[in-house]
């Protein structure tokens, strides 16, 4: 039945707005944590329907104020639900529907030991370096942010602390810039020593892991733990058909086994 929710929900979206002329593309904004599940399910969508997908990925806040400001796009896959609902509510995009959720974990340097019982204690070692996305630009940020949060009532005054003490990686003032040549930012982080555990998605775990062996991804224990609701929408002025197929397909039990067989929870799977 929610399968079948969604599913209408994005298809009256289309019927909405109208049809555009036909167009063999497709431009897909994502976060930056779906880039290995959306580029298999590019791939596979290209290969049912014939239409390409021209992908963009970044922080979902900074791609929401790109497409608030006119940057051109078709559909909007954020690692948040407010940023979608954000562009709905300016009548920038139609409906926002559920497609995936995610975790956070605790990604640890090669060397360094903890578990999920001692990862405060770890965290807040003055010794240890902390980073994590930044906060409005990137929901990973906010989600940490709320585990500090977490944390301080468990430990008062951890709140302040590990805020304090986090570094913020970004594209925006007050953050490091991740070299465009690094091949994982997190890895990145490790092998220049800025960072010795960095909070991030637990399905992002894997490809640290490919670029830096050694590394440990702890999930955190449950009075730390995130949920990650991820969003979709249809932007309006898309091309229609497309926009609609994809989202669709995204959807479908085929996009749903992929975000699956990448560590996201795959709600509409049966």
């Amino acid at each position: 039945m929610m399968r079948i929710f969604y599913c209408l929900a994005v298809w009256c979206l289309a019927l909405s707005t109208g049809f555009a002329a036909e167009s063999r593309v497709v431009r897909l904004h994502a976060a930056g944590s779906l880039r290995a599940a959306v580029t298999d399910i590019s791939k596979a969508f290209s290969q049912v329907y014939g239409v390409s997908v021209e992908a963009t990925f970044g922080g979902s806040g900074l791609l929401a104020d790109r497409l608030a400001a006119g940057e051109g796009g078709d559909v909007f896959a954020s690692a948040d639900m407010g940023n979608p609902e954000r562009l709905t509510r300016a009548g920038k995009a139609g409906p926002t529907v559920l497609f995936a959720r995610n975790h956070l974990c605790a990604i640890l340097r090669p060397g360094l030991t903890a578990t999920a019982a001692t990862l405060l204690a770890t965290l807040l070692d003055p010794s240890v370096k902390l980073a994590t996305s930044t906060p409005k630009s990137d929901p990973g940020g906010d989600y940490a942010w709320a585990m500090f949060q977490k944390a301080d009532a468990e430990r008062p005054g951890s709140r302040a602390t590990l805020e304090g003490k986090a570094l913020k990686i970004g594209n925006v003032p007050g953050s490091l810039a991740i070299p465009p040549s690094a091949a994982n930012a997190v890895a990145w982080l490790f092998r220049e020593k800025r960072a010795d555990i960095f909070i991030s998605y637990c399905s992002g775990g894997s490809a640290v892991a490919a670029d830096l062996p050694g590394i440990t991804v702890i999930p955190l224990p449950q009075q730390l733990a995130i949920t990650a609701d991820y969003g979709l929408t249809i932007l309006k002025g898309a091309n229609q058909d497309e926009a609609a197929q994809l989202a669709l397909f995204i959807l479908s039990p085929i996009g749903q086994k992929i975000l699956s067989d990448h560590g996201f929870d795959a709600p509409l799977l049966p």
